[in-house]
């Protein structure tokens, strides 16, 4: 009896350990990598010994599978590289599937509201210092842009389109703290647009027409009232940036379009296993297009075409998988979950991610990849006890 009166303490204190990690990690995601990853590894090491020693069964959600069956055919593309060192080393990017069930495991029941308040709580800090970096800093042309404490403004704008998505979410249809997300949101919403990111802003759209029309389709109405006030309020420089989105002769337009062409011939070169994983840049001078703008680019600015190019279409179909299986899983969840926020969120996240993804490769950032699949987890982790 001692001795499974100790076991159990052990396991409560890697508990509550774990735990502590996790709401850390998604703090520090936001303002750290390095922070993040360190915290990210507590949790690993904590979730690792209460399976070993504590024999708990790996628990995970049933859209996990798909993504280690990305992971493999990964690994199988990398095999088939020109040069298989190179295409290692974004493989351990997939290291960061272990957060479907780290999130899984410590962040349930009502651990998951509590989680979004740590998301928005933070995103708010980050906001501020990005809106601090425009007007004071002047970080206001397209050669120094708001990036908050992060490495990069495509990053930094990535997360808060995803955290918009979470906010307005629980604005909706929370029960409890909308105010707080409400609150947040205007400075979330200043904060992306004066990253001047246009996919980050197409993205945000995506999510917000999503979680208007689950609400009410009526609601869609508020849209052009809100484009109305972003071509009122925002300053010159952004809204032609916007209006460059439409501009064919735009330099950065017309080498997307000419990407989809050069990500076309690597697919028709190489469909099975593609050119392998990072291997884009060292092969763009292969497959570029007479239209092309740029000597080289270090990815195509598309998360299926990239995946396609990159891993073969066996791989783009296994993420197509995994994507359709989330969609109908979340769906689901939205329709009986005591937390409909949550679900809400999470289809918010697939929404804008799948958007912006369409201008560029999101999938493969990975504080975007740490911070999109802790919000799609988090409506299956809530559904658990804190027992299970």
């Amino acid at each position: 009896m001692p001795h499974a009166v100790a076991v159990h303490a052990r396991s409560t204190q890697l508990e509550q350990v774990g735990a502590v990690a996790l709401f850390g990690f998604l703090g520090a995601l936001q303002f750290s990598i390095a922070v993040a990853e360190i915290l990210l590894t507590v949790t690993i090491v904590c979730w690792f010994v209460l399976i070993v020693l504590g024999h708990e069964p790996v628990a995970v959600p049933q859209f996990f599978w798909p993504l280690v069956a990305y992971a493999a055919v990964t690994l199988v593309s990398t095999a088939f590289s020109p040069e298989p060192r190179v295409s290692l080393l974004p493989c351990k990017q997939m290291v960061l599937f272990l957060i479907v069930p780290l999130v899984y495991r410590f962040a349930t029941g009502p651990r998951a509201a509590m989680m979004v308040t740590v998301i928005l709580s933070f995103a708010a800090a980050s906001a501020a210092i990005g809106i601090f970096q425009y007007g004071i800093l002047h970080y206001d042309n397209l050669g120094q842009r708001p990036q908050g404490t992060l490495g990069h403004y495509m990053t930094y704008s990535g997360l808060l389109m995803l955290v918009i998505g979470v906010a307005l979410a629980r604005t909706l249809f929370g029960r409890r703290e909308r105010t707080w997300a409400a609150l947040v949101m205007p400075a979330l919403a200043v904060a992306v647009v004066l990253t001047f990111t246009r996919s980050a802003w197409v993205g945000a759209c995506a999510a917000a027409a999503l979680l208007l029309a689950l609400k009410d389709l009526r609601l869609l109405a508020v849209l052009p009232i809100v484009a109305a006030l972003f071509f009122t309020l925002a300053p010159a420089a952004v809204t032609k940036r916007f209006i460059s989105m439409f501009d064919q002769n735009d330099p950065t337009s017309r080498d997307r379009v000419a990407m989809l062409s050069e990500g076309w011939h690597m697919i028709r070169a190489h469909p099975i296993v593609g050119i392998g994983p990072n291997m884009v840049q060292v092969l763009y001078s292969e497959y570029r297009v007479p239209d092309a703008v740029e000597a080289t680019n270090p990815h195509l600015h598309n998360v299926p075409v990239q995946i396609a190019a990159e891993r073969g279409l066996p791989a783009l179909a296994v993420w197509l998988w995994f994507i359709v299986g989330l969609i109908v899983a979340l769906a689901k969840r939205f329709r009986v979950a005591d937390e409909r926020f949550l679900a809400a969120a999470a289809l918010a996240a697939v929404a804008s991610m799948l958007a912006a993804g369409m201008f560029e490769y999101n999938f493969g950032d990975s504080e975007f990849l740490m911070l999109f699949l802790t919000v799609i987890t988090l409506p299956f982790a809530a559904a658990r006890t804190a027992a299970a």
